[in-house]
């Protein structure tokens, strides 16, 4: 089944891929979410258009590059989003985005696939590399701001870094507790329950089964010897 994707989602594409996927997976998963939409022709075609029309705008060759690489220079972007009070987003500005807010300040199209970043997932000042044209990159000074809000100083962004890396530190050590306190009662309960060695048994001269005396595997007695 087709599907036009309409977030980036990872392992499988980029927003505005038209991608094949299972059927049951689009259904259950990628449709309900909003992560992607129907393929059908009249999208697809749109979709087709609004690509054309961007990549008339794209670096073409290394003087165009360079061109496109000093005005991309001196543009500083800015992404307003829902943050956290320690500075982490409630989602990503990923380098669709950026790609689609370069479009959007500058009319130029920049391949999201030469992007050098991960999604980036905390407010701060960043700076972005983009590959223009081969031997040609820029870096996009960008700015990913709480909204309603400014950025505090780097030292504030650092220290609320280091209180959210020390919190997930702490509960991984207590759930690494919790885990290894289960597997010991578990241990405990099985070690309870296993039962005592039973003592191997013989058969008497009755026929009846005796414990095994110690020294069984003393060499057996023969006949007695004669009394001289």
């Amino acid at each position: 089944m087709e599907i036009i994707l309409l977030q980036d989602v990872e392992k499988l594409g980029l927003r505005g891929d038209v991608v094949d996927v299972a059927r049951g997976y689009a259904r259950n998963y990628l449709l309900p979410r909003r992560l992607a939409e129907t393929a059908t022709p009249a999208k697809v075609a749109e979709l087709r258009r609004a690509e054309a029309e961007r990549a008339k705008h794209e670096a073409r060759t290394a003087e165009q590059a360079h061109e496109i690489a000093e005005l991309l220079g001196k543009t500083v972007l800015r992404f307003e989003v829902k943050a956290g009070p320690t500075g982490s987003l409630f989602g990503s500005v990923t380098p669709t985005d950026l790609a689609d807010e370069i479009w959007r300040a500058r009319k130029v199209r920049v391949d999201r696939r030469k992007i050098a970043t991960d999604p980036i997932k905390r407010i701060g000042r960043y700076t972005v590399p983009i590959e223009l044209f081969q031997d040609v990159e820029v870096e996009v000074k960008t700015l990913v701001v709480p909204e309603g809000g400014e950025l505090p100083p780097e030292e504030e962004l650092a220290a609320l870094e280091a209180a959210e890396s020390e919190a997930a530190a702490s509960v991984e050590a207590e759930a690494e507790a919790e885990r290894e306190e289960a597997e010991t009662a578990i241990a405990e309960v099985i070690a309870e329950e296993e039962p005592e060695p039973v003592p191997a048994m013989i058969e008497g001269v009755d026929g009846a089964a005796e414990p095994e005396p110690e020294g069984a595997d003393a060499a057996p007695a023969g006949d007695a010897p004669a009394a001289t």
